[in-house]
């Protein structure tokens, strides 16, 4: 495996994009392959999105992202989206889901030859990643074989509820759900929801990607994530869901890593 810092001009951000990979070494001695049935294909490739306020470093410094990319014969491509759920906006250089869905996925595949086919290609993410996953996932269904969504930032239910004097926010004020979703008593019908996505490609026959989801049981995104857990239930969606203790942590997010990884190659 070799790690790569790269800086890349991006259209939809009108300047450079970054990110970490972890590639696959195609010359790996026989002692670190022997009897894992996942180098006896070619290495797949999954995208994995960090959190609010993080970068491309979080999953490089606080996963076992170097230990997902030897186990499981798979390229780790770790890029910074800003804090904005990797949404598309109208202003010059905030197109983060197109960012991601397709010039960091052109890039990919024109200058390491990966992520070139929608079988070989995942996306996944945690907390406000978890949902950029979703969206970006659903948005580029021709792109991506499945997702990961681990404490997925739903927060697109409880925009409608927000005032503009909330009092004193933890994470954001009012005014930055504006600039990240627009009107929020529209959002929850726009293509900034992953329910209007799923349907949308559902509607007209496009194959959604699978989906794995997992949030801890103490989780303060519990109940959004239980949500649209129902939401893909109803439509006899190709998903599963994990829950166990935990909260909004890496001691919960690393294991269902694993276990979400598994789920996308083996399903």
């Amino acid at each position: 495996m070799s790690t790569h810092f790269v800086k890349f001009r991006s259209n939809a951000l009108s300047c450079n994009g970054e990110f970490y990979v972890h590639l696959v070494d195609k010359n790996l001695p026989p002692m670190f392959t022997q009897g894992n049935p996942y180098y006896k294909r070619p290495a797949k490739t999954i995208i994995l999105l960090h959190g609010y306020s993080g970068d491309c470093t979080d999953w490089l410094y606080n996963s076992a992202a170097a230990d997902f990319s030897l186990k499981y014969n798979l390229n780790v491509v770790m890029p910074s989206g800003g804090v904005d759920f990797y949404l598309d906006k109208e202003a010059t250089g905030h197109r983060y889901c197109e960012f991601i869905g397709k010039d960091l996925i052109q890039y990919l595949r024109d200058t390491f030859n990966i992520a070139q086919k929608k079988e070989d290609t995942y996306i996944g993410g945690l907390s406000m990643g978890g949902f950029g996953a979703l969206h970006t996932g659903l948005t580029y269904p021709d792109t991506f074989e499945g997702i990961m969504a681990l404490s997925s930032a739903l927060i697109i239910y409880g925009l409608k509820d927000m005032k503009p004097k909330m009092a004193d926010p933890v994470m954001a004020n009012y005014a930055y759900y504006v600039n990240a979703f627009g009107d929020l008593q529209k959002a929850e019908k726009t293509s900034s929801n992953p329910e209007v996505l799923y349907k949308r490609n559902k509607k007209k026959g496009i194959r959604n990607p699978k989906i794995y989801m997992a949030c801890g049981s103490e989780d303060f995104l519990l109940e959004p994530n239980h949500r649209f857990r129902d939401f893909l239930k109803k439509q006899d969606a190709d998903f599963i869901y994990c829950e166990g203790p935990g909260v909004h942590d890496w001691n919960f997010w690393t294991p269902h890593a694993y276990e979400g990884i598994e789920y996308l190659l083996n399903n």
